[in-house]
């Protein structure tokens, strides 16, 4: 990424937090791809902009899966680390979603699977509850549109098990629209899985802070208009 293209993937910045939209197919750290990576960009960022010294701390406290873009928030301070992956355990954060699904889901609903992860593949499948090692996952959704055999849905996450969204819409015979892994993508298709929307509190101010990206006007995306305006309604204060 240049420096041009990490600067306009921030989204708000001040001493204790760092907002950005990640791009699609970057890695949110370093992996064995050795591919360049969101973490160490936004690193290399911050030194050039204010011109620190040594090693510049900034604190992962969330993730998205590698071919999925979206909103994230970084910590620039370990108090703010602290106190934001507390908001992530305790499920104050508010991540809001948007996937396209090959299918017709009904018109809202929960969803409530245990999903078993594969280490060595780095792969969840769901599994019957009791299953050792399983764990619970649940989410709620609403389609905010249909179109030529597609549902574009909001979702909501109530756990946050690794591809949750991936394999329980999967499991429940509507796969994403380009996930190879998952749902049979055809090649050159991109997942359309998107985060859409982050509500936090700031770490320091105690302030409710929403944040929204709008996913990119490329095939599926490009044909739900309706996706531009989810997670746009917020608090005060807003960002987009």
């Amino acid at each position: 990424m240049t420096e041009a293209q990490v600067a306009a993937c921030v989204l708000y910045e001040d001493n204790h937090l760092l907002v950005v939209c990640k791009p699609p197919n970057v890695p949110v750290q370093a992996d064995a791809s050795g591919d360049e990576d969101l973490l160490t960009a936004l690193k290399a960022y911050l030194k050039r902009k204010y011109g620190k010294p040594g090693e510049v701390y900034l604190g992962l406290v969330h993730r998205l899966d590698r071919p999925v873009g979206g909103a994230m928030v970084f910590a620039r301070t370990s108090k703010a680390a602290a106190r934001l992956t507390d908001q992530v355990r305790t499920r104050q954060m508010g991540r809001t979603y948007l996937a396209v699904v090959r299918g017709d889901p009904p018109g809202s609903g929960a969803l409530r699977d245990f999903l078993l992860k594969d280490e060595r593949t780095n792969t969840s499948r769901a599994v019957p509850e009791g299953t050792p090692g399983a764990k619970e996952a649940r989410l709620t959704y609403r389609v905010l549109a249909r179109r030529e055999g597609l549902a574009l849905c909001e979702i909501h996450l109530q756990t946050g098990r690794s591809h949750q969204i991936r394999v329980q819409f999967s499991h429940s015979g509507w796969p994403l629209w380009g996930d190879a892994r998952y749902g049979g993508g055809r090649p050159g298709e991109q997942i359309a899985l998107w985060g859409c929307a982050l509500d936090l509190v700031h770490p320091t101010k105690k302030e409710a802070m929403h944040f929204s990206c709008p996913p990119p006007e490329v095939p599926p995306f490009s044909r739900f208009p309706e996706a531009r305006r989810a997670g746009t309604e917020g608090a005060p204060g807003s960002f987009q």
